[in-house]
């Protein structure tokens, strides 16, 4: 499962959100520290698990990763794109993550659990970075990829608000979602190890 193969559909999507960045003036890294910001107040919005709050996380969330799309094609757009902001980009990722399962982690007091999420999340975005240090190229794929990642969260954020209670083994289904990105995390992460060591 990945939504990264759909990658081109949603490129074709973002025409009118470019449009109107680049009529306001933003540079991609402008755009990058927006998503940023918006994951930061999911983040807080998760932290604060009451169902409106998970609903607006939700959003957030979402929109914390359709502006990670629209900084890529701004820079694509306005012929700028740069290393520079490439690497701004995945590191505001990556902080853009922890802030995220911190959120959800502190709303269901859950902390070790997110210790084993966050890892998986960060191993799983390493070795794709890693995979293109080495020549191979960037590497997407695999079974949780951050567009499934933040797809799921949104969906997550308003089941939660609709139904807050304990799903299995007494855990809810924040508790759920960080269970599967701790083991589902720490798969990929190994999935995408072992495809480019047979490629190396």
């Amino acid at each position: 499962m990945t939504l990264d193969q759909f990658r081109s559909v949603a490129d074709r999507l973002l025409g009118p959100w470019v449009s109107a960045a680049d009529r306001l003036g933003l540079s991609p890294d402008q755009v990058s520290v927006l998503a940023f910001g918006a994951a930061l107040l999911a983040a807080g919005a998760f932290a604060v698990a009451d169902p409106a709050f998970y609903v607006l996380g939700s959003l957030l969330v979402l929109l914390n990763g359709w502006l990670d799309l629209v900084d890529g094609a701004l820079a694509r757009e306005q012929e700028i794109a740069s290393d520079g902001g490439d690497l701004l980009d995945h590191v505001l990722d990556r902080y853009a993550d922890i802030a995220v399962i911190a959120g959800f982690t502190a709303g269901i007091d859950a902390y070790a659990l997110g210790f084993l999420a966050v890892t998986g999340v960060l191993m799983t975005s390493y070795m794709g970075t890693q995979i293109q240090a080495v020549g191979i190229g960037r590497e997407y794929g695999g079974l949780l990829g951050r567009a499934d990642r933040l797809a799921l969260m949104g969906i997550v954020g308003v089941v939660a608000a609709v139904y807050p209670d304990p799903i299995l083994a007494g855990v809810n289904v924040v508790g759920l979602l960080l269970a599967l990105f701790a083991a589902v995390g720490h798969l990929t992460a190994l999935q995408r190890f072992l495809g480019a060591w047979r490629d190396l």
